[in-house]
């Protein structure tokens, strides 16, 4: 009850049946009652330099030289005065050609407005009343779904509920890897495969995880190899660790964890609730419950701590402070020591993940662990099925097919057909995932 707005409901499906998810919300809610949501894109630095140029008629060689300028952060967009600022060449080509101040100024007068309108890739609007009478709606030519004309922020304060639907390719992988295992009279339920299975933390140990969700690249390898997981925690931490800012925290969480580092107290009040993170501020909810064991908040109000901490608005920070401080005092805590933490909490709120989120695609990264280290000829078969249009992927998991020792089979049309085929410690390459065969040829062989 103390929420102020509703939680975020993202939900990952099976690739191939998301759309079957989305037909079965419309006729158990009404059609009138779904739709997707709007997005807008807006002029950012670069894009607002290229389109004032052409409208100024200016050389295309010389628009380019000038958006590559700005210093390009998609995660962080560059304002183009600050560009413009840091960037003394911007000075020096305006001064020599007077049309080059005249894009500028135009530009960071045009930049931040909406350039186009799209659909949102996920996200889903259910209502209680035809969408029609709550939000103005219109068709999008390309969907016979309606969607919304307010944004995802807009629609959340006309009191629409949001889900995001997203299909997750992984999900797919371990369906149609389950199906080959159960040929072999396996019958797999990844809801209870053991959690502690020794030889899949051994596998990812060693950073052998071509396929393996979420700690494929490079840098998690190493973290993985580092970090020796042992139990489904350490990859929930994995997942939310590895990423800019709590990144830092992974070489202090693995020496913890491997008792070359005494683990440091923050409070005694609150060093309980990140025992499990080896004393490493991780997750959301670790800032929530250390507002709420160290200054009295409820759940709700912690909640609102964490939103303004992560929105970093400075009236609602101060707020926030002398709300956390006096509670914290009040109950033992030194002003200095209650200020240190909420400094400590603010700076892991900025990029702290959500523990339920971490936690989800942890135990799916562990899955695929799980069956690759089991079952690797059906697990990398179904992992080729489902990237077969991506050739480097196909490498890699060739080459790691070899590593482990399984024959992948030339292609061929008596043994070959439309998806990657298994048999004893071999795997059949797909017609499908040859160059220039198109699908039409590939039901025409196998039929």
């Amino acid at each position: 009850p103390d929420r102020v707005s509703m939680p975020d409901f993202d939900i990952d499906f099976c690739q191939d049946r998301r759309e079957e998810v989305i037909r079965y919300v419309q006729q158990k809610y009404g059609r009138d009652q779904v739709g997707q949501i709007i997005t807008f894109g807006t002029l950012q630095a670069r894009a607002v330099l290229r389109d004032v140029g052409r409208v100024l008629q200016m050389p295309y060689g010389q628009v380019d030289k000038l958006s590559k300028m700005v210093p390009q952060n998609p995660a962080n967009p560059v304002k183009l005065a600050d560009a413009i600022a840091n960037e003394p060449r911007f000075a020096e080509e305006a001064e020599k050609e007077p049309i080059v101040q005249t894009l500028l100024d135009t530009a960071q007068k045009l930049e931040g407005l909406y350039r186009h309108a799209s659909t949102h890739a996920a996200g889903i609007v259910i209502g209680d009343r035809p969408l029609s009478e709550l939000v103005p709606m219109y068709r999008d030519p390309r969907s016979d779904m309606p969607v919304t004309q307010f944004n995802m922020k807009y629609v959340e304060q006309a009191g629409l509920v949001k889900f995001d639907f997203l299909g997750l390719k992984t999900l797919t992988v371990l369906e149609t890897a389950v199906k080959l295992i159960r040929r072999r009279g396996v019958d797999i339920d990844l809801a209870t495969i053991p959690l502690d299975d020794k030889e899949t933390y051994s596998m990812l140990s060693r950073g052998e995880v071509v396929g393996v969700f979420q700690v494929e690249s490079a840098g998690m390898r190493k973290a993985l190899i580092g970090m020796r997981p042992d139990c489904i925690e350490d990859i929930i931490a994995l997942v939310a660790l590895y990423r800019p800012g709590p990144m830092e925290n992974i070489p202090t969480y693995n020496a913890r964890k491997h008792g070359e580092e005494e683990m440091a107290s923050i409070h005694p009040k609150i060093d309980h609730l990140v025992k499990e993170t080896q004393g490493v501020i991780v997750y959301q909810e670790q800032v929530m419950q250390i507002a709420q064991e160290l200054s009295g908040y409820s759940l709700g109000e912690a909640d609102l701590l964490r939103r303004a901490m992560g929105k970093k608005i400075r009236a609602e920070m101060d707020k926030q402070r002398e709300r956390f401080v006096s509670g914290a005092v009040e109950r033992g805590v030194s002003k200095p020591q209650a200020d240190f933490i909420f400094d400590l909490l603010a700076k892991f709120a900025d990029y702290g993940f959500n523990k339920s989120h971490a936690a989800a695609y942890a135990v799916v990264s562990y899955q695929t662990a799980y069956l690759k280290a089991h079952y690797p000829v059906e697990f990398l078969a179904a992992s080729m099925t489902l990237d077969m249009s991506n050739t480097d992927k196909l490498a890699d998991f060739r080459q790691d097919a070899m590593r482990l020792g399984i024959e992948v089979v030339a292609p061929s049309v008596m043994s070959s057909f439309r998806p990657f085929e298994v048999g004893e410690n071999k795997i059949f390459y797909s017609l499908a995932a040859l160059k220039g065969v198109g699908d039409a040829a590939v039901e025409h062989i196998v039929a």
